[in-house]
């Protein structure tokens, strides 16, 4: 098996950094544009078969280290009761935000084994088609993350509504984050259960707060799921990654205990390596996404220098934030390969 992925999660000796891409199973993916054409995007995500074909096609296509479930952050909302819509061009929406304590009390609080057991059913089957070649990530929404969208109703450049909540009715929002921290906890928890390896967090709106807010709204509940997600899980590494709150780095590794930080794009590898160093966590990142539109020599130039910056152990090769779909292939595949063929010569330190 290439256990690259668990190996650099710990800290642990490693031939080269292990990497693999947020989104990389997606649109720049000519495959999954063929899957696509035959199945609606919530029939990918409900259909256990589908979704394992999804998840697989990097991992054959690109020979990256580590295969990330295919699935959507949204599914934990969609399991409390809110209908989910998904349309071409507009994407994920809620018809149905929720804005008030009677919407709040109508949600439930799901069982994954039940609401969420086509999540847990593509992580066996997942595993069974992985044949132990690579690791297998699961992951789940920060809880900051999901009550924006839910209360936003779809994705914002603003987040107006959602912070306007956070002002005229804090305790509504805490209690709203409360139940989300318990649930992606659990929902975690189950994925541990069902086979996989590591888990990342995804607190995607995590920019959206300043320094107080970030504080108070986002990183209690982002330590509530880790420690959740924990319980029963052994040592199944936990990947945090609230992209936008780079300033934040410290605190995220000490309140969290997460395993690995994620780096994104905005913030400087030497300086985040330098920043974590006291407590003892891997760092993932982080490449800007962007640059991968750039030609392959500059690309490996690019790969060279954020090595440099990440040098030593305990480290993930990623980018700063996921793929954007109309990445050329050919770009990622040199990414990939770029990162393996100079990541050796990072390891030093």
């Amino acid at each position: 098996m290439n256990d690259l992925l668990l190996r650099a999660c710990r800290r642990e000796s490693v031939e080269r950094p292990p990497v693999w891409m947020m989104r990389q199973a997606g649109r720049c993916l000519p495959e999954y544009r063929v899957l696509r054409a035959k199945a609606s995007f919530l029939t990918l995500l409900t259909d256990p078969a589908l979704a394992t074909e999804a998840t697989l096609l990097p991992v054959n296509r690109l020979g990256v280290d580590a295969a990330i479930l295919f699935s959507d952050i949204l599914v934990i909302p969609r399991a409390m009761g809110m209908e989910l819509r998904v349309e071409e061009g507009v994407g994920p929406w809620f018809p149905a935000p929720l804005r008030s304590a009677a919407d709040l009390e109508r949600l439930r609080d799901p069982v994954p084994e039940e609401e969420l057991a086509f999540v847990l059913q593509a992580i066996g089957h997942t595993r069974r088609a992985l044949e132990g070649g690579v690791p297998l990530i699961g992951f789940a929404g920060g809880p900051w993350t999901l009550a924006s969208y839910m209360i936003e109703g779809r994705g914002s450049q603003t987040f107006s509504q959602a912070k306007r909540l956070l002002v005229e009715n804090p305790a509504l929002a805490h209690a709203l984050l409360a139940r989300l921290a318990a649930t992606v906890g659990r929902f975690l928890r189950a994925q541990v259960t069902a086979g996989a390896q590591v888990l990342q967090i995804f607190e995607s709106s995590a920019g959206a707060l300043g320094p107080s807010d970030f504080r108070a709204f986002s990183l209690p509940y982002l330590s509530a799921s880790v420690r959740l997600a924990r319980e029963q899980g052994g040592d199944t590494p936990v990947i945090v990654f609230a992209p936008g709150a780079g300033w934040a780095l410290e605190e995220v590794a000490r309140e969290t205990g997460a395993d690995v930080v994620g780096i994104d794009w905005r913030t400087d590898g030497e300086e985040a390596r330098r920043r974590l160093a006291p407590f003892e966590v891997a760092a993932q990142g982080n490449f800007d996404p962007s640059w991968l539109y750039a030609p392959p020599e500059i690309i490996q130039t690019r790969v060279r220098e954020m090595l440099r910056a990440f040098e030593g152990p305990g480290y993930v090769a990623n980018l700063g934030h996921g793929i954007l779909p109309d990445t050329p292939v050919e770009h990622v595949q040199t990414f990939v390969e770029a990162v393996k063929r100079n990541g050796g010569s990072f390891l030093s330190r």
